[in-house]
C-alpha cells in the first residue's frame, strides 16, 4: 500500500486518497491524464494537482472525444476521461514535478465504459479468461524494438515525396569523416558487439534509469541486428493490461528521453530498406491457481496439450490477428523473407524462423514454459493486439484446434515444394484487414472486441492508411518508369 512516503511508481497506488495524500506530501505540481486513442497513441491534458480529487476518480473529467482519431464523430463528441489510482506514477522525464496517471474513457450519458477504449477491451479479455475456466491469469512479455537516428525528415506534397534518416552508425557513413569511423556494424551485423561499435549503450541505459524510476520492471537492453541505431529493452513479463499500461510508459520514455538527447526515436517496423526491421516478440503463457497450465515434461519440448492447442488458435487466426498486431502498411515491408523476419505461419522449439517459437532456455523449468508470437510489431495497439492473440489462443482450447507438425529445421533454406506448402502470413495490410473482416466471431466472444469497433478499425485503416498509399507515386517508381 502507497503513503506520504511511497517513491511514486506505477502499480504502488490502490486507491484515489493514496494519490491524493501523495500529492500533497511530495508537491506535485501537475497531474497529467493519459489515455490511448484507438491506433496505440497516448493521449494526454494537464490539470493543476489540486484539481485532483476523489470526485474525478468517481466520475471523471471531460474532453473532445472527436477530436481522438477512431473515437467518436463530433456530433456525439463528449466523453470522459477517469483516472486510475493503480496508473498513476511520478513522470521521471519532466521538469515540473508531475504525476501521470493512466485513465479509462467512460460514455459520459450512460456511464459505462467505451467500446472502443483499448484499455477497456484488454480488460474484457482478462474477465472473458476467468470466465472460460482454463487459466485465471495471462502473462505477456513483449520485446519491443526501436532505431534511435540523429536526424530524420520526411514530407509528401502533390509534386514531391522524400524522406532522409541519418545515424552516424549507418554503414552508409564508413567513408566519411567524423567520429567512429571505421566502427560501424554492417547491415544485419549490430546484433551485438561492445562499444565502440554500439555508440548507443549509455543512451539506452539512461533510458532504463527512467524506466526504472516509473516503475517498469526491466530485463535486459543491447543493440539490434540492424546497423543503424536499432535497439531492445526487454521487460519482464506481467499480467495482459498491466503489461500493456507498461508498453505505453516504455515507448514515451523511449521517443522523449531520445529527444531530450538531441536524437529521435521511432518503432516503426521497416524504416531502412535492405536491413532488419523492428519487431515486437511477444511472450504469451496461460496460468490457474498459481500455476502454469502450458508446461508438461513429457510433451513437444515440455509442452501441454492445452498449450498446443493453443499455438493451434494463434496459427488459424493468424492473418486476423496481424490486423492488430502488425497494423500498418509498413509492418508488410518487414515480413518478408531474408531479414530474420517470421513470414511462416508454423511453430517449433528454438527456432526465431517459426512465427510461433517455444523458447528452451530453461528446461525443466514450468514457470518458464511459454510461446513467443513473433510476428507482432511495436507499432501495434497492445491493448487490441495482446486481447486478440489471447481471444485466438482461448478459442484454439475450446475448439481443440490442432497446430499440425513442427517445423524443426531452418524455413528460410527450405525450397520447392516444401517451402511452397507453408502457410504464409498476409502480404499487406489490405489482405490482413480482409481477413478481420472474414474471420472475427472468435473475438466477439464474451463481448470482448464488439462490432463497431471491428468495423471502425478497418474502416480507418482502409480509409486513411490502405487507400492514400495505395492511391500515391511512390519515389521508386520514377526510378522503375520515369524514362520507359
Amino acid at each position: 500500500m502507497a503513503d506520504s512516503t511511497s517513491n511514486g511508481v506505477l502499480g504502488t497506488f490502490s486507491s484515489p486518497g493514496e494519490v491524493i495524500d501523495f500529492i500533497a506530501a511530495n508537491d506535485i505540481k501537475m497531474v497529467d491524464l493519459r489515455f490511448t486513442d484507438l491506433l496505440g497513441t497516448t493521449q494526454h491534458f494537464s490539470i493543476p494537482a489540486a484539481l485532483l480529487d476523489e470526485t474525478m476518480f468517481r466520475n471523471g473529467t471531460g474532453f473532445d472525444g472527436s477530436s481522438i482519431r477512431g473515437f467518436q464523430t463530433i456530433d456525439e463528441s463528449d466523453m470522459l476521461v477517469v483516472p486510475d489510482p493503480a496508473g498513476a506514477y511520478v513522470d521521471p522525464l519532466l521538469e515540473v514535478s508531475t504525476l501521470a496517471v493512466i485513465c479509462d474513457i467512460r460514455d459520459p450519458v450512460t456511464g459505462q465504459p467505451y467500446s472502443r477504449d483499448p484499455r477497456y477491451v484488454a480488460r474484457k479479455a482478462e474477465e472473458y479468461l476467468k470466465s472460460t475456466g482454463i487459466a485465471d491469469t495471462s502473462f505477456w512479455g513483449p520485446e519491443a524494438e526501436f532505431f534511435i537516428f540523429d536526424s530524420a525528415s520526411y514530407d509528401y506534397q502533390q509534386n514531391e515525396g522524400y524522406f532522409f534518416i541519418d545515424s552516424n552508425e549507418g554503414i552508409w557513413n564508413s567513408g566519411n569523416s567524423g567520429p567512429n569511423l571505421a566502427h560501424r556494424p554492417r547491415n544485419k551485423g549490430g546484433y551485438f558487439p561492445l562499444p565502440p561499435v554500439d555508440t548507443q549503450q549509455d543512451l539506452r541505459s539512461r533510458i532504463i534509469l527512467a524506466m526504472m524510476d516509473a516503475g517498469l520492471n526491466i530485463d535486459k537492453h543491447h543493440h539490434e541486428v540492424a546497423t543503424a541505431g536499432q535497439g531492445e529493452i526487454g521487460l519482464h513479463y506481467g499480467p495482459l493490461v498491466a503489461e500493456c499500461d507498461a508498453i505505453q510508459i516504455y515507448k514515451y520514455i523511449v521517443k522523449e528521453k531520445s529527444r531530450q538527447e538531441g536524437k529521435t526515436a521511432t518503432f516503426m517496423p521497416k524504416p531502412i530498406f535492405g536491413d532488419n526491421g523492428t519487431g515486437m516478440h511477444t511472450h504469451q503463457s496461460l496460468w490457474k491457481d498459481g500455476a502454469t497450465i502450458f508446461y508438461d515434461a513429457n510433451g513437444y519440448a515440455q509442452t501441454s496439450e492445452e498449450m498446443r492447442f493453443y499455438i493451434g488458435g494463434l496459427l488459424k487466426h493468424a492473418a486476423s490477428i496481424l490486423a492488430f498486431a502488425a497494423p500498418t502498411t509498413n509492418s508488410y515491408r518487414r515480413l518478408v523473407p531474408g531479414y530474420e523476419a517470421p513470414v511462416n505461419l508454423v511453430y517449433s522449439q528454438r527456432n526465431r524462423s517459426a512465427a510461433v517459437r517455444i523458447p528452451m532456455y530453461e528446461m525443466d523449468t514450468p514457470a518458464a514454459k511459454r510461446i513467443e508470437f513473433r510476428c507482432p510489431d511495436p507499432l501495434a495497439n497492445s491493448y487490441l493486439a495482446f486481447a486478440a492473440m489471447l481471444m485466438a489462443g482461448l478459442d484454439g482450447i475450446q475448439n481443440r484446434i490442432d497446430p499440425g507438425p513442427s517445423v524443426d529445421h531452418d524455413i528460410y533454406e527450405m525450397e520447392g515444394e516444401e517451402a511452397a506448402a507453408l502457410p504464409n502470413v498476409p502480404g499487406s495490410l489490405a489482405e490482413a484487414l480482409d481477413a478481420l473482416e472474414a474471420d472475427n466471431e472468435y473475438l466477439l466472444k464474451g463481448g470482448v472486441f464488439t462490432p463497431d469497433l471491428i468495423e471502425g478499425w478497418i474502416s480507418y485503416k482502409r480509409e486513411n492508411e490502405v487507400d492514400p498509399m495505395r492511391l500515391r507515386p511512390h519515389p521508386y517508381e520514377y526510378f522503375l518508369y520515369y524514362d520507359g
